[in-house]
């Protein structure tokens, strides 16, 4: 008989697949300029590739907590991991841009869904006391992939092909396939609840038109019109979804999460706050040091791998500072740092030396995730096993707009800025004023969590308690 494996194996393993999934999120970036000379298109036209992907992933992830409660979380888990693979290959073998296009949208079919139901997978099978632990490991991918994807990409398209960065996945794919099948079991869950089409609808539409629209406004969309359009209708439409599924019977989404206090400072207000100036670092400081000092993108990349070390670093003790310290002490001394972090890169200087940068970059590493762990978990701490699926959907689809926002908040600061001067060029103080904006919102959102109270988190489990996410049979 084969043994029950640990919950910090499963999610080591649900987090091995999330990486796959958000490194090709980030690593294509960079091999766009290629794809397109193969294609014999310009360059520009290749970034519908992107936003094909991410328009298949807003429709798709709104059904993720109902199909995985229907069908199972295992069974759809290993599903997605399937069909991103297919569609990575077919990415790679693709000839022409529509042949390109489809394929995305496969992996976008696929991507859609490993994030929420991997998370669901995991939280249905810890106890309250392995939680922090358990998120702690589901939350390296999003916090390793945007920092190195770029890179490993540039790597990949310049020595070898930007068909590679698609083909890499088939290892990938199939190690996590074949130790998702074996180690993950079923949890045993599944509802007869009706779908709510209607309200599948209204959420994959609004989430649909809020993330083109953002994306539009980082592209610099040219009918500028019509984007803002699309924000505004996506806005008033969440609005009009919320109210249909807090009247609906079966609703596809649980809105009473929102009213659990930590999880909506996690996904709402300090979170989105501190999330969205995660987000726009990465995209900053790859442009300072190319416009502002005159590396390379190899040499940015490279320090920016600095960052990723700092993310690492203090992986070992995350868990620990969090279970000895509680959450509000250690989210509000970190978010106090993290804000010193982003306002010390103001002071960055084409002849700053390179062990300074490089020590700078450590830190904002370190405390960037620390903060980013804690609020994952924290998001979860007090949902109840019923709540567990729709929390997850709800989280993942903030976090894709926060994502995006953070990349709008960073090109449209610095276009502002460089408006301001009435200058055609962006220059090193553009992005000391944008350094600081993201400071002073860091150190709001850090500032806001002393609302959580003391005890936060150190709740545990009772020995020979059920796990978090035991459900009675439906």
């Amino acid at each position: 008989m084969k043994a029950q494996p640990s919950v910090h194996t499963i999610a080591l393993i649900v987090a091995g697949a999330l990486f796959m999934q958000m490194l090709d999120a980030t690593i294509i970036v960079t091999a766009l300029p290629s794809m397109g000379q193969s294609f014999g298109v310009e360059p520009l036209s290749m970034s519908i590739g992107i936003t094909v992907y991410m328009l298949t992933v807003a429709i798709l992830i709104p059904a993720a907590g109902w199909l995985a409660d229907r069908v199972g979380a295992r069974s759809v888990f290993l599903g997605a991991i399937v069909v991103f693979t297919l569609g990575s290959i077919l990415c790679g073998l693709a000839q022409t841009l529509p042949q390109f296009v489809a394929a995305r949208a496969i992996q976008g079919a696929g991507g859609a869904f490993m994030v929420p139901v991997g998370q669901i997978i995991v939280l249905r099978l810890a106890h309250r006391s392995e939680l922090v632990r358990a998120i702690s490991l589901l939350t390296w991918p999003a916090l390793f992939a945007p920092v190195i994807g770029p890179t490993i990409g540039g790597f990949i398209t310049t020595y070898f092909s930007w068909r590679w960065t698609f083909l890499i996945n088939i290892p990938l794919g199939l190690c996590s396939l074949a130790l998702a099948a074996w180690f993950i079991p079923d949890d045993g869950y599944r509802s007869k609840t009706p779908l709510d089409w209607r309200g599948l609808v209204m959420t994959s539409l609004w989430l649909g038109l809020l993330l083109a629209g953002l994306d539009g406004l980082v592209h610099h969309a040219a009918n500028m019109a019509l984007t803002i359009a699309m924000v505004i209708g996506g806005a008033v439409l969440s609005g009009l979804a919320a109210l249909h599924m807090r009247r609906a019977k079966h609703p596809l989404l649980d809105f009473s999460t929102m009213r659990v206090p930590t999880f909506a400072l996690s996904n709402l207000l300090a979170g989105s706050y501190y999330r969205i100036a995660l987000n726009t670092m990465p995209f900053l400081l790859p442009l300072l040091f190319q416009l502002g000092f005159g590396l390379d993108p190899f040499q940015a990349g490279s320090l920016m791998v600095a960052y990723f070390a700092g993310n690492l670093a203090v992986r070992l003790i995350t868990t620990p500072v969090l279970e000895r310290f509680g959450f509000r002490q250690t989210m509000v001394i970190n978010g106090i740092l993290s804000a010193v972090a982003i306002a010390l890169c103001i002071a960055l200087r084409a002849d700053t030396p390179v062990y300074l940068v490089i020590a700078l970059m450590v830190f904002g590493g370190a405390t960037r995730s620390m903060q980013y762990t804690a609020l994952n978990v924290l998001a979860f701490i007090d949902i109840t096993p019923e709540q567990r699926s729709s929390a997850s959907t709800l989280s993942t689809m903030l976090m894709q707009i926060t994502i995006l926002l953070g990349v709008v908040v960073g090109s449209l600061s610095l276009s502002f800025f460089q408006a301001v001067r009435g200058a055609t060029g962006l220059a090193p103080i553009d992005f000391q004023l944008s350094f600081a904006v993201l400071a002073v919102l860091t150190l709001v959102s850090a500032l806001q969590m002393r609302a959580l109270p003391a005890s936060v988190g150190q709740t545990q489990t009772p020995i020979g308690q059920p796990p978090v996410g035991s459900y009675p049979e439906a």
